[in-house]
């Protein structure tokens, strides 16, 4: 292959640049690419070798020739004078490879294509007037395109302006992983596929225009016999001249009189080129002004009529009289150039006089400087006997300063000796009493949470004895009614004010979530305290044991990246103070944030009503009714969802709004606070989480996930889908909320988030293994009902009687392994098909159904 790195020369303006670029020739074509760089897939343009002339000129430069093509000049430099001759050489060799193959076969013909390289006759190399040159493997063929390329002095020199998609899909198809130099899809050396070169300079030059003038293309056939008629020309000079060479040197003996032969033989035949490369040049230039002639007066004597002579008549005059308006213009142009170069030399004369006058100043403090220099040196010459004295008085007064500071030092010593011991003694009472703090504290943690189980014990027995109060006399029955009202009516926060409260049960927690929830039902009102006791009992046993451990971890935790340790981390929950900033984190890594495009969206919901507007302000007042945040109608959280549904529904068309958004929206701004980042964390978990078509009308994809729910319900907890299936309980009228808002309104707030924490970083497979792990944690309570009216009431709340986390945690994430990511799509690809299969076949049996309809008439 015949290919490597050169510089190619471009103009623009004044301006002169050499930018690197791979070339390679293609044999089928003929044509010399050019790429930017080896890796790149498409060109940036061609050389049509077949009708080309190469020329090296010294006075241009080492490694510099040209390739001269009827329509321009191209100037290519080579890194080494080897490095020219190779490329020259061989560019010699393929196109008179190509143009004898051309002559021998019809253009076209697959004969041309196929035949071998190697088996095609070479009537170069017995002509070649030099030895062939050793081929500079640093700088050409396929192992070069593994080396860097050359370095510009500016990183934007390189680039072609004039073909930015090209170099846009160049640097597409490098960033999206091709790493190999040459394949068989996408190779950079197969040249099946590139779009055919336009002939025409304007469209194949880069953004510069090219060394040389552009000059009028003539035939094929005649670009052709260029290089023939070099070739014939050559072997003329070489009979010429090279022949005689050995005869003459034969015939002088002297050695000064060969050198002088061979000299005034190098004179000669230098002489010889220049005149034939004038003759050369002169007839190129009649050949192009006779094929234009012969062009026009063609195109005039094949004119039908006087009036279409006469039209390419008036089509010249007014070519010529746009030649001439042009010719004005650049004339206008050089004026203006011309004025530009006066006020720059007077600029540059200006800056000439003011650095003579910054020279002059710097010489005159230099002579300053040398004046003053001198006078301190006088001045320290001076009798050295006054300068005795007022030593002498100095050394006194020192030493006494000397002797004053002696004794400042003792007392410090003495004092820090003192202070080092106080504070060492500080320390060791600090610490006592923090350890004392902490035991009084564990002790306070334990009584609180053994109180805590106490009364829930209590409040389950007054449950019990609601359940029987038909069946008691009815002063029994009075006095359990007073009971469970006194317990309901029990104010946490004023116990909290009567004595010292470790953790006490707030009415809300860190997010705004009801503690206790609002139930209606008066069985409900007391499970609900049940259940805040339950809870409160649970985080104060793993306070100590569990979260501060925990939490000390995630103060450990500098910089967030990708690993297995972050994944256990996030699995085991996000304390409050790290959460927003590490679902930030993993929303950003997902999600590009586009500068503006949120309050774009925002301006467009304000200018366009969208479809969805309605159903949107319907939810506001449906959305977390146990949040105090969203709980009532002037909640500040309340206008901040609408506007990141309305925002949402414009961003994503397809989708809009479905009811469930506003849901996962609400709880991603309770925790990000800020309404964009929320907005693109909803974006996150529709668009990258859940599988297309999760919230589109149909909610085909989430009634494949049940199904694959059930599958896995069936392999992992086969007692309990067999209970199901004995009382045909369908576990999907429960779960399918579940699946579409990731628990919002089923889990109470601490275990919801610790669920969206791995959610968000894990994906899907987080709801699958916690909706396992629910079914799991109450498993045996769900089979002591033996009535499929009692199931259905318990599932309806059963979610809520999880009070502890961990305990849900570890069931989710270690006695449900394996839990492959590869099962699960497998299952959705496998129900999905089966559930459109139903669904075509509904839709024909209705249309059938329809059909029969309109047949029967009314």
């Amino acid at each position: 292959k015949l290919c490597g790195y050169l510089n190619k020369l471009g103009i623009k303006g004044p301006i002169k640049t050499w930018k690197s670029r791979w070339f390679f020739y293609d044999e089928n074509k003929c044509h010399l690419l050019y790429y930017r760089t080896a890796q790149d897939i498409n060109p940036l343009g061609s050389v049509d070798l077949s009708n080309a002339s190469f020329d090296c000129k010294v006075e241009n430069g080492e490694g510099v020739f040209e390739i001269r093509t009827p329509s321009r000049v191209f100037t290519l430099k080579a890194i080494s004078k080897q490095a020219m001759m190779y490329w020259l050489q061989q560019l010699q060799v393929r196109r008179w490879e190509f143009c004898n193959a051309q002559s021998r076969f019809p253009v076209g013909s697959s004969q041309l294509v196929n035949e071998p390289l190697a088996g095609r006759p070479n009537v170069v190399d017995n002509e070649d007037f030099l030895p062939p040159v050793k081929t500079p493997t640093e700088a050409v063929g396929l192992k070069a395109a593994s080396l860097p390329a050359p370095q510009t002095s500016t990183a934007l020199q390189n680039i072609s302006l004039k073909h930015p998609w090209t170099e846009i899909q160049n640097t597409v198809y490098n960033i999206c992983g091709s790493k190999q130099l040459w394949g068989k899809n996408g190779n950079v050396f197969s040249f099946s596929e590139f779009q055919e070169h336009p002939e025409n300079p304007d469209e194949e030059q880069e953004a510069e225009v090219e060394a040389g003038c552009a000059v009028n293309e003539g035939t094929p056939e005649d670009g052709r016999m260029e290089p023939r008629l070099n070739w014939v020309r050559k072997a003329r000079w070489m009979n010429s001249g090279f022949p005689g060479l050995p005869e003459e040197l034969s015939r002088e003996r002297n050695p000064m009189d060969k050198v002088s032969v061979l000299q005034q033989q190098i004179l000669t035949l230098t002489e010889e080129v220049k005149s034939q490369k004038e003759l050369v040049k002169l007839l190129h230039k009649a050949l192009e002004a006779a094929q234009q002639e012969k062009r026009v007066s063609s195109i005039y004597l094949t004119a039908a009529e006087d009036k279409d002579r006469l039209e390419l008549v008036r089509h010249k005059v007014r070519q010529i009289a746009d030649l001439t308006s042009r010719l004005e213009a650049l004339e206008q142009e050089k004026k203006e150039l011309e004025q530009i170069l006066t006020l720059r030399d007077s600029h540059i004369q200006e800056l000439k006089e003011h650095v003579q006058l910054l020279m002059e100043k710097n010489h005159a403090k230099q002579e300053v400087i040398m004046a003053l220099t001198e006078q301190m040196a006088q001045e320290l010459s001076d009798p050295l006997q006054e300068a005795n004295t007022i030593a002498a008085e100095t050394l006194y007064k020192q030493q006494e300063e000397i002797e004053h500071l002696k004794d400042d030092i003792d007392a410090y010593k003495t004092q820090n000796q003192f202070l080092n011991s106080e504070i060492h003694q500080v320390t060791r009472l600090w610490t006592s009493v923090a350890e004392n703090e902490k035991a009084l504290l564990m002790k306070c943690a334990c009584l609180q949470a053994r109180n805590c189980q106490m009364e829930s014990k209590y409040l389950t027995v007054l449950r019990k004895l609601q359940e029987a109060v038909p069946g008691l006399p009815s002063s029994h029955a009075e006095l359990v009614r007073n009971l469970i009202q006194e317990a309901l009516q029990w104010d946490v926060k004023e116990e909290a004010e009567e004595g010292f409260n470790l953790n006490a049960v707030s009415e809300y927690d860190e997010y705004g979530f009801m503690t206790v929830p609002d139930y209606e039902v008066e069985d409900w009102k007391l499970l609900a305290k049940i259940q805040a006791l339950e809870i409160k009992s649970n985080n104060l046993r793993s306070q100590e044991v569990v979260e501060k451990p925990l939490r000390d971890r995630w103060n450990s935790v500098g910089e967030l990246s990708p690993s297995a340790e972050l994944k256990s981390l996030i699995r085991s929950g996000i304390p409050v103070e790290h959460r927003q900033r590490v679902w930030r984190w993993i929303v950003s890594r997902h999600c590009s944030h586009l500068p503006d495009h949120y309050q774009r969206l925002l301006r467009q919901s304000q200018s366009t009503e969208h479809p969805a507007c309605r159903q949107i302000e319907l939810d506001l007042p449906r959305t977390l009714t146990n949040n105090k945040h969203f709980s009532s109608p002037t909640s500040q959280l309340i206008p901040k969802l609408r506007r990141v549904l309305l925002a949402f529904s414009w961003h994503n068309p397809a989708i809009g709004y479905c009811q469930g958004l506003n849901r996962l929206a609400a709880v991603a701004l309770l925790v990000l606070e800020d309404e964009e980042s929320a907005f693109w964390c909803l974006v996150h978990i529709v668009e990258n989480l859940m599988p297309a078509d999760y919230y589109s009308d149909t909610l085909i994809t989430s009634q494949v996930d049940q199904r694959v729910f059930k599958d896995f319900l069936s392999e992992k907890l086969p007692r309990l889908m067999a209970h199901f299936e004995q009382y045909r309980i369908d576990v999907s009228l429960i779960t399918f909320n579940w699946f579409l808002v990731a628990f919002v309104d089923s889990l109470v707030s601490d275990i919801l988030l610790r669920v969206w924490d791995a959610f968000l970083y894990e994906g899907t497979k987080v709801i699958f293994r916690y909706a396992l792990a629910i079914f799991k944690y109450n498993e045996e309570e769900i089979l002591r009902i033996h009535d499929s009216v009692e199931i259905y009431q318990y599932l309806r709340f059963f979610t809520r009687m999880i009070m502890d986390g961990r305990k849900l945690m570890n069931i989710a994430f270690n006695d449900l392994n394996p839990f492959p990511m590869k099962l699960l799509r497998n299952r959705r690809s496998m129900h999905r098909e089966e559930l459109e299969a139903e669904l075509c076949e509904l839709e024909q049996i209705k249309a059938a159904y329809v059909k029969e309809k309109a047949e029967q008439g009314p």
